[in-house]
């Protein structure tokens, strides 16, 4: 699907936007002995680079000056003035490209609640009051963020999935069997959920992934009494948005995931499956394996042929900064470089230090 968007001359990076890739995650599901089809979801192709992309084209078609509360990935295209609020512990590389593509952005303190004047929310609201016509886009209720998802992003899972034919080494069930994805503003779970339930498959098992420290999973005792910081970013918060449903005709299941868990599991996509991810994205991973995991996730991790499709919002392109990426990058460890040489002295009858030989390389055309 993404490969036949770009095999033609576009209008504008508008239409860059969506058509992501399903791409296949075996070697992780070899890992965990999964026989199901575990699928992700590669949202950083996008034009934009995230999820965001999708309601930040459907959201603003209609405005004239856009102001913003957001974690960072929901841009404008449209050429409008563009101003955004953002909490302090989104990433600097965000801030940077929102200021390439000509946008304001205006930092606030984390500790803030939502409903502070002095929240990323609460400055948005002030702006608007004080700046003549502008609007703001309003990702927590505004109606078309789900409907980018149910319309766009679903539809485009269903389509993969039943356009691939089933094989006797690729099994497949020709239907999404459950989807997992973290939920921020949740206008994506929402979607997709809705999207895949009413004429795909109803039987569909979608899981929400919230971070610890947040409020958003249900039933209520999963959350802590009173929101507490995180490092993951673009999912989780300290109230319910709107546009999240967490009826559970919407979203069966809730999983909490650490930030621990989200970045280790960063770490196994970048190297078991190549895919340079953000850390929502293994936040959603993380949540999805753990599911697996539990009495109804093993029915469907066991079935030669479910297919398990798990959303990844966006790439490391925001976060190589970080501390938690820079972490695990560019820790040391053992050298994969094949060489002759013994840790033992006594095999060189006295001498000190260990005898290197040449390794002799040929490449193979």
């Amino acid at each position: 699907m993404h490969a036949s968007t770009s095999s033609q001359i576009l209008d504008s990076a508008l239409d860059a936007i969506g058509n992501t890739p399903l791409v296949r995650l075996d070697r992780l599901a070899q890992e965990e002995g999964l026989k199901c089809n575990l699928l992700g979801k590669v949202e950083f192709l996008s034009a934009g680079g995230s999820v965001k992309d999708r309601i930040a084209k459907a959201m603003v078609l209609a405005a004239s000056v856009v102001i913003e509360p957001t974690s960072g990935n929901t841009g404008a295209y449209k050429g409008y003035p563009v101003i955004i609020t953002m909490p302090n512990k989104m990433s600097q590389e965000k801030e940077a490209l929102l200021r390439a593509l000509g946008a304001e952005v205006i930092r606030t303190p984390d500790e803030e609640p939502w409903d502070s004047p002095r929240s990323h929310i609460g400055v948005a609201k002030r702006l608007q009051r004080e700046i003549p016509y502008g609007v703001i886009l309003d990702q927590y209720g505004n109606v078309n963020n789900p409907l980018a998802h149910e319309y766009t992003t679903g539809p485009e899972i269903i389509s993969a999935i039943t356009s691939t034919v089933s094989t006797p080494t690729k099994p497949s069930s020709l239907k999404v069997d459950a989807f997992v994805a973290g939920a921020g503003t949740g206008g994506t779970i929402t979607g997709v959920s809705r999207a895949l339930k009413k004429d795909h498959n109803p039987q569909c098992i979608v899981v929400g992934v919230d971070p610890i420290g947040s409020v958003l999973a249900l039933p209520e005792y999963l959350n802590d009494e009173s929101p507490k910081p995180y490092v993951v970013e673009g999912i989780g918060y300290d109230f319910v948005p709107q546009v999240l449903s967490r009826d559970p005709s919407d979203v069966d299941h809730w999983v909490k995931s650490s930030d621990n868990d989200a970045f280790r599991a960063v770490q196994r996509l970048m190297v078991t499956e190549g895919l340079l991810v953000g850390g929502s994205s293994g936040s959603a991973l993380s949540g999805a394996l753990a599911w697996l995991k539990t009495e109804r996730g093993q029915k469907v991790a066991q079935a030669e042929g479910s297919n398990v499709v798990v959303l990844l919002p966006d790439g490391i392109r925001n976060y190589m900064s970080k501390e938690w990426f820079l972490d695990f990058a560019l820790r040391p460890g053992a050298s994969r470089i094949p060489q002759t040489a013994s840790d033992t002295s006594s095999r060189y009858e006295g001498n000190t230090e260990p005898q290197i030989r040449p390794l002799l390389l040929t490449v193979v055309e």
